[in-house]
């Protein structure tokens, strides 16, 4: 599914009509004014169902993918740095989305985001907290029960024997007391037992925040994901975008996402940046010459 067909950055001419009235001359960048008209000869892009952004650090994928997100509206989670002239710099872009009535546009920008990687390490590192609170609680709840099985069957401190409600704690604290410890601690700690691992963690955050009839910008999706995961990733986008009208523009450097099938692939490392074949990417070719260097280790 297409929702957004296009986006128009910024012209060389627009940014010399914003320059012309621009007075203040104290800025040593104006970024992202000045990059891709002027050095990567780009100005306008066509969306697939899936289209991707390749290039090396500091080519400007993660760059246009939020200057996409801003302009369109997203949601985001973390904040992001803009430099000064980032607002500016936007309000001169435009895109076409292909949405056909107002209530469909309505449910589209309810579910779609931009998803980063400081979202993803941020829920890392929030799973990774919850889990150090709940180990701790469980530590409290087990003292609680050792409590327990020293005062024995005298009951709780301060059992009335002629008070009703003395006597109902008595009752609850007999269930509580009769049961195995391991049990007593699920009861009172109401925990999931399974512990999952950083790039699992960072996997299921990707399954639970995109969801059907959604535009999603993905910057990088690949950090903290083994090869294994990476796959599974790619199985899980390529359904959404198939079979449950997802539209995903992501940067990546992972020949992985890399070779989805009839993704639109923009090299970022080319000027002027153009679409090509996964399999003449520069950092494909480097993961390819390293293998094919090493062919004899595997034989």
């Amino acid at each position: 599914m297409v929702y957004l067909r296009n986006f128009q950055l910024r012209t060389a001419d627009s940014e010399f009509e914003f320059f012309r009235t621009f007075l203040r001359t104290c800025y040593d960048s104006y970024y992202p004014f000045q990059f891709f008209p002027q050095i990567k000869d780009l100005s306008e892009l066509e969306f697939a169902d899936i289209t991707i952004f390749c290039g090396s650090n500091g080519s400007g994928k993660s760059t246009l993918l939020n200057i996409i997100a801003e302009k369109v509206g997203l949601k985001r989670e973390s904040p992001f740095n803009k430099t000064d002239f980032f607002d500016p710099y936007i309000q001169g872009c435009s895109y076409g989305l292909d949405v056909n009535n107002r209530e469909k546009l309505r449910d589209l920008m309810n579910v779609s985001r931009i998803i980063t990687s400081d979202d993803v390490f941020k829920h890392i590192m929030s799973v990774r907290e919850r889990n150090e609170n709940i180990s701790f609680k469980r530590g409290l709840i087990f003292e609680e029960k050792n409590e327990m099985n020293r005062y024995g069957w005298q009951g709780p401190r301060g059992f009335n024997t002629d008070d009703p409600d003395s006597i109902k704690a008595y009752k609850d604290y007999y269930q509580k007391y009769s049961l195995p410890a391991s049990k007593y601690i699920r009861n009172k700690a109401v925990i999931d037992e399974r512990t999952y691992s950083n790039g699992e963690n960072g996997f299921r955050y990707f399954t639970d925040a995109i969801q059907p009839g959604g535009l999603y910008l993905l910057d990088e999706p690949e950090n903290s994901l083994s090869a294994e995961m990476q796959l599974e990733l790619v199985q899980y986008i390529q359904g959404m975008a198939w079979y449950y009208d997802c539209q995903f523009i992501l940067s990546t450097h992972s020949p992985f996402i890399l070779s989805i099938p009839y993704a639109r692939i923009y090299n970022m490392d080319e000027a002027p940046v153009r679409t090509c074949k996964w399999t003449e990417l520069p950092n494909v070719r480097i993961f390819y010459d390293f293998f094919k260097d090493h062919s004899s280790d595997f034989e």
